[in-house]
């Protein structure tokens, strides 16, 4: 039986994952692959730290060269996150002949362009399925059961965390900060939860998908982003009366020879498939040419879920090592598409401020509205429950516009005498699904 060995980088929690993932499925992996697949050097800086997991001492270095310039090792398995010195390890160790399987979204949307090329030249394979989705196998679909497909569109529940808090929020009517803490101590969030909840991480994620989909490189920097904190038990309740709930959204669309992008909350219809996705879950939604329309769904983070990711890439990985057919024709990340990048792009979008209770506060907003082009979906007006407070809610939903058309009525709205303040501005996903 031929023996692949590993080398993995980090032993966090989804470095725990990836061990555990073989190591408690090593027999099912051998029987199915006829290959012994063994992670033989772990780099980890504090051995003494407990992992919660029995690894012998002995494959444990705090020295990464003994991993990286290691002959016998054949694959690299990235699991330390951050964009350096991972993005370094990993080149080094594709210009040393090592196949590289990472989860680290933040590295491969900053550097996917030469950590591909790299790969390509150096005839290594680079995997990366774990960086999206977690255990969804996202990326292996798009780039194979899917390859033949055209793809107008991709829109995803990309981070457990945030999608944990609007759900505790829509089905509890807690508030935001309170979710927060109990995330927080369930350890569905960091500690500092900047990155999950601000859409930081689902931008990330939405970068590399970008690259899959359409073959166009827009870095998460690139990409107009807004997370969860300014949701409010308010706006969950309205969207609730509009037939709606709130979900924070990665979204790309292709419409032409553009291409839209955003990480944004949005009121989804109650009847789409992403509705129903709740708690700590994920979902990835497609339409495809041929194939229609798709959605993955599962555990999109977690160190097991994760790790069987991982050790999914490094089994691919091993079975072309044993075929000798070990590098790709073409990169999986693509970024040659003849496409141009327009930012948010146009949607339908619900607004909520308030307003004194004065006759004509309704007409001078629509006329606001009318004056760019923008037509009115639905409103709704309803008294304060706080009888202390003489302003008003208003909400609207307006039709498909531009988001620059939008922001330029918003500002003239903001100028009527009687309006107090625009609370929030959220996209309404399409309500085909």
């Amino acid at each position: 039986m031929k023996k692949i060995n590993v080398g993995m980088l980090g032993i966090g929690n989804i470095g725990t994952g990836t061990y555990r993932a073989l190591e408690q499925n090593k027999e099912t992996v051998e029987s199915r692959t006829g290959l012994s697949i063994e992670i033989v050097k772990i780099l980890n800086r504090h051995p003494e730290k407990d992992r919660g997991i029995d690894i012998p001492k002995e494959k444990y270095t705090a020295d990464v060269s003994e991993i990286l310039d290691d002959p016998s090792i054949d694959i690299i398995v990235e699991l330390i996150g951050g964009i350096e010195p991972a993005t370094e390890y990993m080149l080094r160790a594709m210009k040393n002949g090592k196949h590289v399987v990472t989860a680290n979204k933040a590295a491969i949307a900053a550097n996917g362009e030469e950590l591909s090329r790299t790969a390509m030249e150096n005839h290594v394979l680079f995997r990366f399925e774990a960086s999206v989705a977690g255990g969804i196998p996202i990326i292996n679909s798009i780039t194979q059961a899917l390859t033949v497909n055209q793809f107008d569109e991709v829109t995803g529940i990309l981070n457990g965390t945030t999608n944990y808090i609007l759900t505790a929020m829509t089905e509890f009517g807690r508030d935001y900060k309170d979710v927060l803490k109990d995330a927080q101590a369930k350890g569905f969030a960091e500690a500092d939860p900047t990155a999950d909840v601000e859409g930081l991480d689902a931008g990330n994620k939405l970068s590399i998908l970008t690259s899959l989909v359409f073959g166009m490189k827009v870095l998460p920097e690139e990409i107009p982003t807004n997370g969860i904190s300014s949701i409010t038990k308010e706006d969950i309740g309205f969207a609730k009366d509009f037939g709606y709930k709130i979900k924070l959204l990665g979204s790309a669309k292709q419409d032409g020879k553009e291409i839209a992008c955003s990480v944004e909350p949005a009121l989804v219809p109650n009847d789409h498939p992403l509705a129903s996705v709740e708690n700590e879950f994920n979902a990835v939604f497609l339409t495809g040419n041929a194939v229609d329309k798709l959605m993955f769904y599962g555990r999109g983070a977690g160190p097991l879920p994760t790790g069987s990711a991982v050790m999914g890439d490094v089994i691919e990985v091993s079975r072309s090592i044993a075929k000798g057919a070990a590098f790709d024709e073409v990169p999986l990340l693509r970024y040659d598409a003849d496409l141009t990048f327009i930012g948010e792009g146009t949607s339908s979008y619900y607004i909520r401020l308030d307003a004194s209770d004065i006759p004509g506060v309704l007409s001078a907003v629509a006329d606001s509205f009318a004056e760019q082009g923008i037509s009115i979906k639905t409103v709704l007006q309803r008294a304060n429950s706080d009888s202390s407070q003489d302003a008003v809610p208003l909400i609207f939903i307006v039709h498909k516009t531009d988001r620059n058309m939008l922001n330029l009525a918003l500002e003239s709205i903001k100028k009527i005498s009687a309006v107090r303040e625009i609370k929030n501005v959220l996209r309404v996903l399409d309500e085909e699904a």
